[in-house]
């Protein structure tokens, strides 16, 4: 499936890049967005595109060479990029961070992401990392298995599918994309398999959070993208699943107006500065239903934005 970047029209909108702008992408991928954002920076701006993905170095190459203004390419985690880039004082006037799977992951089956394809249980997402899905469903007990399905994939068997892939891994390794299926497929009911969505497709999703360490990146580099905003500075987060689009929630009222913070927030944000910025989206933006239509891996996906005080 060709690359189609998600809410186009209302990053651009929300972001609002003129000529001259520092423009940081946290994910640049394959550049959909990238390529509708970069023409209005002009030949002043500056497009800085971060990807710890090898791949999506080389879909930058090609962006590089067909936009005016300046780019910067940074291979590493955006919390760590993000940081780095604040050390060097680097400011920003717009910040897009698209947490989606691109299409240059689901749709390389080698890359282990698709319960549709048979393929090695990898998804990495920087494939020099240790961890991969198959590491974790040899070594997790069913207790942090269980525990992962049900906290990171919300998914409603995750006792009985963390115990059958114990068991199965007693007599023979879970290696591929389709034994972890046939095992899901075994371990919940006969009605769950002809419910909404595929039956493995939360556990996938879980495992693919522990492997790249997702949420835990996510705290991370909120703060700092926040800080690296010029004054009147935007930033954009487009989300896919509940347990991100709360913490991005979360860390745009702090900013905006410091309301109580959840229990589960990091003790070390309690201390930080409040209302320094403004809420762009009072409520969560969703794709249009012509887009959904039109690509349907939009459907999930949430926008929220902040803008920094132009005062700070």
């Amino acid at each position: 499936m060709p690359h189609k970047p998600v809410l186009c029209d209302e990053v651009a909108g929300l972001l609002s890049p003129v000529p001259g702008d520092v423009l940081i992408d946290c994910t640049f991928g394959a550049g959909g967005h990238a390529r509708r954002l970069a023409p209005s920076l002009g030949t002043e701006g500056t497009y800085i595109a971060i990807d710890r993905d090898p791949l999506a170095e080389g879909f930058y190459e090609d962006f590089a060479q067909d936009v005016v203004c300046r780019t910067r390419f940074v291979r590493d985690s955006f919390d760590r990029a993000l940081t780095g880039l604040l050390e060097e004082g680097v400011r920003a006037d717009a910040i897009l961070m698209d947490l989606g799977l691109s299409s240059m992951q689901i749709d390389r089956p080698e890359r282990g992401f698709s319960y549709a394809s048979q393929a090695p249980l990898d998804m990495r997402m920087d494939p020099a990392a240790d961890t991969t899905a198959e590491s974790l469903l040899a070594e997790a007990s069913e207790d942090e298995l269980a525990q992962w399905f049900q906290t990171y994939g919300e998914e409603r068997y995750a006792r009985s599918i963390a115990r059958a892939i114990v068991r199965q891994r007693e007599e023979m390794p879970l290696r591929m994309t389709g034994d972890l299926v046939d095992v899901v497929r075994s371990a919940v009911p006969t009605p769950a398999l002809f419910a909404a969505g595929h039956p493995a497709k939360r556990v996938f999703q879980a495992l693919r959070i522990v492997v790249n360490d997702e949420l835990a990146q996510l705290e991370s580099a909120l703060d700092p993208a926040f800080d690296l905003l010029a004054p009147g500075g935007r930033f954009a987060v487009i989300a896919f699943h509940s347990l991100e689009d709360r913490r991005v929630k979360h860390a745009m009222r702090r900013w905006s107006r410091g309301p109580e913070l959840p229990p589960d927030f990091p003790v070390r944000d309690r201390d930080l500065p409040t209302g320094e910025g403004e809420v762009l989206t009072r409520r969560v933006v969703r794709p249009s239903e012509a887009e959904s239509d039109r690509n349907p891996r939009s459907r999930s996906a949430r926008l929220r934005a902040v803008r920094r005080s132009a005062g700070e």
